[in-house]
């Protein structure tokens, strides 16, 4: 059984489905970048007609909880990407 559940130092973070699916997302392949239409794609729905704002608080929601806002890259204009701000 699969669960929705990821830590971060040891520590479980306390995602909502949605920034659990866009967290998911881009640890698939970290340092990878994902345009924002493929995110609402595969996170939202493939035929998502909402404001891509939404996004943007999401994005900004799951870096807060990850306590380093680095762990997300914006490409602006493009996307995002998975990082490791250590490195």
């Amino acid at each position: 059984m699969t669960t929705h559940r990821i830590t971060l130092a040891g520590e479980e973070l306390t995602l909502t489905p949605k920034e659990f699916d866009l967290l998911a997302l881009l640890s698939e392949q970290p340092g990878v970048l994902y345009t924002r239409t493929t995110i609402l794609e595969r996170v939202w729905d493939p035929h998502w007609y909402g404001p891509t704002k939404t996004l943007d608080v999401h994005v900004a929601s799951v870096r807060r909880k990850l306590g380093d806002p680095r762990w997300i890259e914006t490409v602006r204009g493009v996307g995002f990407r998975l990082v490791d701000p250590a490195a």
